[in-house]
């Protein structure tokens, strides 16, 4: 049997904004789901980025300082294969996993019953954001999520609780390169980097 694949669209080694505690990124490519305002639309064609062997990411992410993974998209479940072997290594070396979804818990529930890799990222998940992104019900409350009707599944007891949530990083690198994760709605991004 081959090893699985994984098709990563960017990779970011340390972040306080995406999911409890220093975490390791990784943004995957495809998504069929096409919320309207998605932040990131550039991801929804499944093609472009770099295959990685489910092996080869795994090991990268357990090299960082990091404490845990999360993954994002484009819609991991539609890559469950290689993910749920990623996120199986990375739990066995210790980190927790916080996944995030386009689709509702229950629907991924549903598909877990047909697709195995389905079930397997949801077994190796210990916390899922999931649910389409709204527009009209943007989220400025709770961190991580875009809006209300994201529901947080805790599947897991990996989860650290530092106390510390960040909604946004921003990054400029030493050629003036700014990269920003995150999520703010449009107008308090464009505000934050007006002063940049």
């Amino acid at each position: 049997m081959s090893e699985p694949t994984v098709t990563v669209a960017r990779y970011l080694a340390t972040t306080t904004a995406e999911g409890p505690g220093v975490r390791t990124a990784v943004w995957v490519r495809g998504c069929t789901i096409r919320c309207a305002g998605c932040f990131n639309p550039h991801l929804f064609a499944a093609e472009g980025g770099i295959r990685w062997t489910a092996a080869a990411l795994a090991a990268r992410v357990l090299g960082e300082p990091s404490t845990g993974l999360t993954l994002l998209g484009g819609e991991p479940f539609e890559q469950a294969d290689g993910l749920a072997e990623v996120a199986r290594r990375v739990r066995a070396g210790g980190r927790s996993m916080l996944t995030f979804s386009g689709y509702t818990y229950a629907a991924l529930r549903r598909q877990a019953t047909r697709q195995p890799g389905v079930a397997r990222l949801l077994a190796a998940t210990d916390l899922l954001i999931a649910g389409p992104f709204l527009r009209d019900r943007i989220d400025h409350d709770r961190p991580w999520a875009g809006s209300t009707n994201q529901e947080f599944v805790v599947l897991g007891d990996h989860i650290p609780d530092d106390g510390t949530v960040d909604r946004v990083q921003v990054d400029v690198d030493a050629a003036g390169t700014v990269a920003v994760n995150g999520w703010l709605d449009t107008d308090r991004l464009d505000a934050l980097l007006a002063d940049l």
